[in-house]
């Protein structure tokens, strides 16, 4: 079975999906401070100079101003505005790999027309069926006309 598994950890395949889940890990977290650094700022100055990150609803008798206050209080919080970061989180890096997709599409079809538009450089023989190079106007093997 250890023989079987390191033949298995070793194959391409899985050496490569490691690699994309270390890079995907990175653009995560990339995409993570766009979202929380720069867009939610943003939006928050256009909506009214809120901190959208710090809407929560308390689940207790007190108000607390941030979700830090509250949960060292020791109250239950509904954080939604957390979690209108993370639907943009998950938009945004959805959206990219959507992108990134498209474009790999579009160049494997490309290659594909490629391959299509290449003529065949031989052909077969009506007599003898052997192979022959297609502008051959005699076959080599049975010397017969092919005009």
């Amino acid at each position: 079975m250890w023989k079987e598994f390191k033949k298995f950890a070793v194959k391409g395949n899985v050496i490569d999906l490691a690699i994309g889940v270390v890079i995907g890990t990175a653009f995560g977290k990339i995409v993570t401070s766009l979202v929380n650094d720069i867009i939610m700022p943003l939006i928050g100055l256009v909506v009214g100079k809120v901190n959208l990150a710090n809407l929560f609803i308390p689940l207790g008798d007190s108000t607390y101003t941030t979700i830090e206050e509250a949960q060292n209080a020791g109250v239950a919080t509904i954080n939604y505005g957390l979690f209108l970061n993370n639907i943009l989180d998950f938009i945004i890096i959805a959206f990219s790999i959507f992108l990134i997709i498209r474009q790999i599409n579009k160049i494997k079809s490309r290659i594909v027309k490629e391959e299509v538009k290449e003529e065949p450089t031989t052909k077969t023989c009506k007599y003898c069926y052997s192979t022959i190079h297609k502008d051959a106007s005699k076959c080599p093997n049975c010397t017969s006309d092919l005009t």
